[in-house]
């Protein structure tokens, strides 16, 4: 119990992080570096709270972070992807089991078009001249809030043993 209610603390303390960085992202269109590093280097406590064996399970996290980090900075040189977003869903990766990864990349693609097309409308209506300046990183965190509540919560977790 002592150990559940540690990693409980430590996916709060994910989402929390998750919520700043998407209002910072909407007020500033920037996510802290400070940020991004916390949530990378905690990490390794919420492997160790969860059980994580060295080999295979942190190895394959590493390689999915840093293969999610190669395509998202090739996203960033042609782009199409600021680095702060770069940076955080490169940190997600080092917590969000692999296959569940990939269903927050699906979950922020969807909340990504769907905000790109009002900020979108929003531009025009508003007849606006400059760049129009996607937050994407609210399209992040809600992918990653997704994640937490589908697959780390204790209803999501009885859900998955009932079914």
């Amino acid at each position: 119990m002592p150990g559940e209610i540690f990693q409980y603390g430590l996916l709060i303390a994910l989402a929390i992080a998750l919520l700043f960085a998407a209002f910072t992202d909407i007020r500033r269109r920037q996510i802290d570096n400070w940020l991004n590093a916390a949530i990378i280097l905690v990490a390794p406590l919420w492997w160790w709270a969860s059980g994580m064996a060295l080999w295979p399970d942190v190895a394959i996290q590493l390689g999915v972070a840093l293969a999610a980090f190669a395509v998202l900075a090739g996203l960033f040189a042609i782009g199409a992807m600021g680095g702060g977003d770069v940076k955080l869903l490169t940190a997600l990766a080092f917590w969000i089991e692999p296959t569940w990864f990939l269903q927050l990349l699906i979950v922020m693609a969807l909340v990504g078009g769907v905000l790109t097309v009002v900020m979108g409308v929003w531009h025009v209506m508003r007849r606006q001249r400059e760049k129009l300046a996607i937050p994407y990183g609210v399209a992040i965190s809600a992918g990653g809030l997704w994640v937490i509540g589908n697959h780390y919560l204790p209803a999501a977790q009885m859900a998955a043993t009932v079914g």
